[in-house]
């Protein structure tokens, strides 16, 4: 309603209506919203960057593949390997731009593919 409202008075009114039931509701449930929607935010810029990491080392040296398998032991080791060794090919034909294809579909292989959590301790369950 809000956006719709042209006059300076009738926005006005309906600010007040809004802090009106606002004062009436418990806040705890909302902050919870609005810190989770903000955790959420985090958490994927988090994993793009992380994304981007793997991208370069991968594409930087062959002991990156090493880690990436421990990490991603699912991971499809001839398909990853032809989109590296596709990124190479284009980062060495156009150093300047690392924008070509093969960069941008191994990137999305890398975001595609989730971390498998590590097994939890045998200690945490004795201690219960």
């Amino acid at each position: 309603m809000y956006k719709r409202t042209k006059s300076h008075e009738g926005r006005r009114r309906q600010m007040q209506y809004v802090g009106k039931l606002m004062r009436r509701i418990d806040v705890e449930p909302l902050r919870e919203a609005v810190a989770s929607l903000q955790l959420g935010h985090a958490k994927d810029s988090l994993a793009l960057h992380e994304a981007e990491r793997w991208r370069a080392e991968l594409i930087a040296s062959d002991d990156a593949l090493t880690g990436w398998l421990e990490q991603h032991p699912g991971a499809d080791v001839q398909q990853l390997r032809s989109l590296i060794r596709a990124a190479r090919k284009d980062a060495a034909a156009a150093p300047e731009q690392r924008s070509g294809r093969a960069f941008r579909d191994l990137f999305q292989y890398i975001k595609s593919q989730k971390p498998t959590d590590p097994a939890p301790d045998a200690d945490d369950d004795a201690d219960d």
